[in-house]
């Protein structure tokens, strides 16, 4: 049973229920559907947004990280006045004044193998907002494991990529990273052009929903790739692997 809209709510999301693909019953899927984002930061900042500003009805924000002056570059759910705050305290009260019709999880802690199953476990997709391949591999580990999409995306100074990972329909993300390079230790982090998180982030929600409500087509199986110095967009198919060590015929 779908949890009815407040005639309030019909309001807030009248540019929405003008759309067929969408309409009430659309709009009551996306009240009814949850999503952990794993790490509010350049990705998870758009990702948070546009999540509570579609309606999605339950948020978990996983990061155990302060607010830093240096975010404030490409983190835009943050303000001045919140440096040196809990990331994800700051974002929930900036995603409840967005939109007080959610409910919004908060959890400082990082995603690892030890807690991934418990902060998974009660969301229908995981966003990846993370710029830690360890993270990611555990987000795709618990995402098959629970047959969940996994909705990835990534950022390096002016490139970009998205995809959406669902082992039951297609490849997951080992399939298409096979042997991730590692993290380098030590190392400062890498430069990031400031509307570019904006754009994948947006994109990565953009899929989501679609996930959500079952329409278009999801880039499962695809890569986009963006450039923003050249403005080109690529798309590379890629194939579930029978080997893979997490989603093939004899997972390790």
């Amino acid at each position: 049973m779908l949890p009815e809209l407040s005639p309030q709510e019909k309001d807030r999301y009248d540019r929405h229920l003008r759309i067929p693909e969408i309409g009430e019953e659309g709009q009551r899927k996306l009240k009814a559907a949850s999503a952990l984002v794993v790490g509010v930061g350049g990705l998870g900042s758009p990702l948070a947004l546009y999540l509570a500003a579609a309606g999605i009805g339950r948020i978990g924000l996983v990061d155990s990280d302060v607010v830093s002056l240096s975010n404030l570059q490409r983190q835009i759910i943050y303000g001045a006045d919140q440096i040196h705050q809990s990331k994800v305290v700051s974002a929930s009260q900036r995603l409840h004044n967005l939109n007080s019709e959610i409910q919004v999880d908060i959890y400082s802690e990082r995603f690892t193998r030890e807690n991934g199953e418990r902060l998974a476990a009660p969301y229908d997709l995981l966003m990846d907002g993370t710029d830690n391949l360890a993270a990611r591999n555990w987000i795709n580990h618990f995402a098959v494991q629970m047959g969940k999409p996994y909705i990835y995306g990534g950022v390096f100074q002016f490139e970009g990529q998205m995809s959406v990972f669902d082992a039951r329909r297609g490849p997951c993300y080992r399939c298409l990273f096979a042997k991730p390079p590692k993290n380098k230790e030590n190392a400062p982090p890498p430069g990031v052009f400031s509307a570019l998180p904006g754009v994948i982030g947006t994109l990565q929600v953009n899929e989501a929903i679609k996930c959500i409500l079952g329409i278009g087509q999801p880039m499962i199986g695809k890569l986009l790739l963006f450039d923003a110095l050249e403005m080109s967009f690529q798309t590379i198919s890629f194939e579930k692997k029978p080997d893979c060590p997490v989603c093939g015929k004899n997972p390790a």
